[in-house]
């Protein structure tokens, strides 16, 4: 289960009403790296570590830790929210209607028209979060790897936006954000390398007598240069086996050939008046139906 004290995790509070920021903000809330995506994601793959309660309390540990950063953005941005359709009236548009002074005031009009000045889970430019943006496969080893991304992902994200504001406010939360990412990235590398040791680098493992061998070493070459080349031939991968490039890769398959449509199908050839009266008789068929 899961409880609620009525205190943030860290500060969430502005020097000043910025609606500009809190636009920006979004990207942190509801983007595809966000806050959000991290709570689902790691939530979900918790839920999933059946036989595994070192990862899986790891995981929930910190999913339920992301729901506390997802209070805190939605918390910072109602206060930057606080009387800005009056403010950027005033400053962006002398119009008389507050949504459209939001609106060229740079202003999420989510925020505005939908959510009433107050946080929305969609990114700056009003797309809504959705569960495509996780991941969780039910192996370990894929969701700690993806895990590491999205935490690098929303650390850099976060440190951009503390480079858009001076308000001290929103740079201490998003200082404390920064610190916590960095503490995510490093639990979830080396929960990763603890992986890699047990059950080897390349996932799935245990399939390797499954794959064609001979191309699951070698970077081939299908971009003009060979800048690639010295990155990796003659090293060995982190499997034990060694690099090989292929500076002209050679088509393995058989000449390309897709099997055509019926011919009533493309209606490009054939018997038109034949094709024709066939689709009287289906239009026939649902007329008679309703």
């Amino acid at each position: 289960m899961f409880t609620r004290t009525n205190k943030l995790q860290y500060n969430a509070k502005p020097e000043s009403p910025d609606p500009l920021m809190a636009r920006r903000l979004q990207e942190s809330l509801g983007g595809q790296w966000g806050e959000m995506t991290g709570m689902m994601a790691y939530l979900t793959q918790g839920w999933s570590a059946v036989g595994h309660e070192d990862y899986k309390d790891l995981l929930l540990d910190t999913g339920t830790e992301e729901i506390g950063h997802v209070e805190m953005l939605a918390t910072m941005i109602a206060h930057l929210l606080k009387d800005a359709p009056t403010n950027v009236q005033e400053n962006a548009y002398n119009s008389g209607d507050p949504a459209l002074a939001a609106i060229m005031g740079g202003m999420d009009p989510n925020q505005t028209i939908v959510s009433g000045l107050s946080a929305s889970l969609n990114n700056p430019n009003g797309t809504p979060w959705n569960s495509s943006y996780t991941a969780s496969s039910g192996n370990l080893l894929a969701d700690m790897r993806y895990n590491v991304t999205r935490e690098s992902m929303g650390r850099l994200q976060v440190t951009r936006l503390y480079h858009m504001t001076k308000d001290k406010g929103i740079r201490d939360m998003l200082s404390y954000l920064m610190a916590r990412e960095t503490q995510h990235q490093l639990q979830f590398i080396q929960a990763q390398e603890e992986l890699e040791e047990k059950y080897g680098v390349v996932v799935p493992h245990g399939t390797k007598d499954l794959q064609h061998t001979e191309f699951s070493h070698t970077l081939m070459n299908f971009s003009e240069g060979e800048a690639s080349r010295k990155f990796l031939e003659g090293k060995t991968a982190k499997d034990g086996e060694k690099f090989k490039y292929e500076e002209n890769p050679v088509a393995q398959g058989q000449e390309q050939e897709t099997p055509p449509a019926p011919e009533d199908l493309r209606n490009t050839q054939g018997d038109k008046e034949k094709t024709v009266e066939q689709g009287r008789k289906i239009i026939e068929q649902q007329q008679n139906m309703n």
